[in-house]
């Protein structure tokens, strides 16, 4: 383990360390955050591409002090720069994209239009391309005995991850925070869209036994079809039910506990941050009203732990950039809180 003797914890973050100010190298950390530059298919707003840097900059804000998972920091945290060839790939299929959302959006058809056709094409295929090159870099990490977590970009990017999961882990259970289901196939036409990301990781990730979705509160009638067909490999539980349940008097905890009983023995989290209150993620892809509150979310990842279940990984998607650093704030303490329950379920 590194010595930390040199470094003062409750000093002010130093900017030329890395995350959260701590003085890791790849090398030395036990978790790995990998930040993926993408957001090809996002339909509203855009900017998570951009995300990573921002939440760096506001991570030297957070105070690192966390008696909850005994500092389990000290274990080291290192996020990488995120790669430039990504983000320019994104940013050129994004404008593919909106000018294709654009036209179909009106009504016209795509079959003769030979732009359109080689458009739709150069996005499905740099997305295909774009989980392949996740896969390789967190399948490199796993095998290195790293923990891994990903940090999106729109809600497409872990469908490598999940494939490396699978191999490394066998079966394993996914606890999806969000405010949509994410079962649409093929949304808009793009096969790997943010909003088929979990239809596409059931079709294609035969380990992930069960997913539990908690905060949807955003959905259509094929997503509703598929939970109700999926013989409970899907259970959701929508925002509006978790909110009639605490005003009949039932307590967070209670949801909580039967939330986890779910889940099997080895837990992924996925997390959209827009399955959030929209107060803390204003500048998300696609605000919702309604959603959790950050302890909320925070009380059931420190439960799974305590379930004697194994935190296994988890991505954190769809943080916006907007005018101000509230996103950036709010992601930076989700992001240092997922992290250190990862590492502590680990020890």
């Amino acid at each position: 383990m590194k010595d930390l003797s040199l470094f003062d914890p409750n000093a002010p973050s130093n900017p030329k360390n890395n995350i959260f100010g701590l003085p890791f190298t790849e090398d030395e950390a036990r978790l790995v955050i990998l930040p993926i530059p993408w957001e090809v298919t996002v339909s509203y707003h855009a900017g998570a591409s951009r995300n990573a840097e921002h939440i760096f900059h506001a991570s030297m804000q957070v105070d690192i002090f966390d008696p909850g998972t005994n500092d389990a920091w000290r274990q080291g945290f290192f996020m990488r720069p995120p790669d430039r060839k990504i983000l320019m790939k994104s940013d050129y299929l994004r404008k593919e994209a909106e000018l294709y959302i654009d036209y179909t959006s009106q009504g016209e058809s795509i079959e003769k239009n030979t732009f359109m056709c080689k458009s739709l094409k150069e996005i499905n295929e740099g997305s295909m391309n774009l989980n392949k090159w996740v896969y390789e870099q967190t399948s490199d990490l796993l095998n290195r005995g790293k923990l891994v977590a990903l940090l999106g970009g729109d809600h497409s990017v872990p469908l490598g991850f999940l494939k490396a999961i699978e191999e490394k882990h066998g079966e394993f259970g996914i606890l999806q925070i969000d405010a949509h289901c994410d079962l649409r196939k093929a949304y808009e036409s793009f096969t790997y869209s943010h909003g088929s990301i979990l239809y596409n990781a059931l079709n294609e990730v035969q380990g992930i036994k069960r997913v539990v979705q908690v905060g949807v509160r955003d959905y259509c009638q094929e997503e509703w079809d598929y939970i109700c067909n999926s013989n409970y490999r899907v259970v959701t539980y929508f925002d509006n039910e978790i909110k009639e349940r605490q005003f009949e008097g039932q307590t967070w905890k209670q949801i909580a506990d039967e939330i986890i009983e779910h889940l099997p023995e080895k837990v992924y989290i996925s997390f959209d941050i827009d399955g959030l209150d929209p107060k803390l993620c204003p500048n998300t892809g696609t605000p919702v009203a309604g959603g959790l509150e950050a302890e909320q979310v925070f009380y059931l990842a420190k439960k799974i732990v305590q379930s004697g279940r194994k935190f296994i990984g988890f991505d954190l998607d769809e943080i916006g950039s907007g005018d101000n650093d509230w996103d950036a704030n709010v992601g930076a303490r989700i992001l240092w809180k997922l992290c250190n329950l990862l590492v502590a379920s680990n020890t």
